[in-house]
């Protein structure tokens, strides 16, 4: 079988010819459809993830699958099922194992493509905004890297959870799409100072952040005071120092967030948020936003696209 893996992290990561897998106690086999990229792949395969593991290993932290073997000790889910699981790597190949425990049955009438990019992207804005941020009706979101994989989910769950939607994003382009998603003002990176023009909106009482670096010290200085701050990630490449002063005279709040983590001590709280998602999906409440569906023979060309910031929404590979 095939599996596009990082064998060392001085190399590009590479598609290899490997042994078939058989799933061990509580994992079952996965038949691959397809495998969502997140901005976390392209960290794992130059070991500077949290949880990159030792090399070699196969890229891949979610996929869309049909199960095709069980473990010795698996009843559920059935030989036959196809299903979506966050596993955390494994999931660019032909056929992938994956604990039973975590797999989640996939609606019939939801694409491959769809089911694998959905996991990551809606999980961490929707138990960002719900669980962490607690977003109200009528505050105001604003929403840093709204164009790509995560920060789109957020202004669309956003826009669900009834905010009004500040979207940043580096061009018209981008920010057409932020705007087809839901969002109600648009401030492109490239152009604007960002400070001053959520000031002028009124401020912002959810900052939204996969970014960091420049956008997290300008969303920050444009915060009402009570404000709640959710760091997500650092696709700019520039972790911020976040200056006390700031947080203590305007009572806001720097919520760390990580999806991921949630495996670890609160697996609950990660499945009740996508059965909850699946829901609005099946009730046409979500709109996933799909730029590429790239083969698993040029895995490289969609990593290259998270790179360069070519993509938006997700990018998606298929066996």
């Amino acid at each position: 079988m095939r599996s596009f893996q990082v064998q060392s992290f001085d190399d590009a990561p590479a598609l290899k010819i490997i042994p078939e897998l058989k799933p061990e106690k509580g994992e079952v086999l996965l038949d691959i459809a397809a495998c969502g990229l997140n901005f976390a792949d392209m960290l794992m395969a130059q070991g500077r993830y949290q949880d990159t593991p030792e090399p070699p290993f196969t890229l891949g932290m979610e996929v869309c699958g049909t199960v095709i073997a069980q473990g010795p000790d698996v009843t559920a889910p059935a030989i036959g099922t196809r299903v979506a699981v966050f596993g955390g790597q494994g999931g660019m190949a032909d056929q992938g194992v994956f604990p039973a425990a975590l797999c989640r049955p996939v609606p019939d009438d939801m694409p491959a493509e769809v089911a694998a990019g959905f996991m990551v992207a809606y999980g961490t804005s929707h138990l960002a905004l719900t669980r962490r941020a607690h977003l109200q009706p009528g505050e105001t979101l604003l929403v840093l890297g709204a164009a790509g994989g995560v920060g789109l989910t957020a202004v669309e769950i956003g826009k669900a959870m009834g905010a009004k939607v500040i979207a940043v994003a580096r061009g018209a382009d981008k920010l057409a799409i932020a705007q087809k998603a839901g969002a109600d003002h648009l401030i492109d990176s490239d152009t604007a100072d960002i400070k001053a023009e959520v000031k002028a909106l009124g401020g912002a009482d959810v900052v939204y952040d996969p970014v960091g670096g420049d956008g997290f010290k300008a969303a920050l200085g444009a915060c009402n005071r009570e404000a709640r701050v959710i760091v997500i990630g650092f696709a700019s490449g520039d972790v911020p120092q976040i200056p006390a002063n700031i947080l203590l005279v305007k009572n806001i709040t720097v919520i760390g967030f990580y999806w991921g983590g949630y495996l670890k001590f609160n697996a609950t709280a990660l499945t009740d948020s996508l059965a909850e998602l699946m829901q609005w999906y099946a009730d046409g409440r979500l709109k996933p936003h799909i730029s590429h569906v790239i083969p698993l023979e040029n895995a490289g060309e969609a990593l290259e696209l998270m790179r360069t910031r070519k993509s938006t929404g997700k990018v998606v590979v298929t066996p």
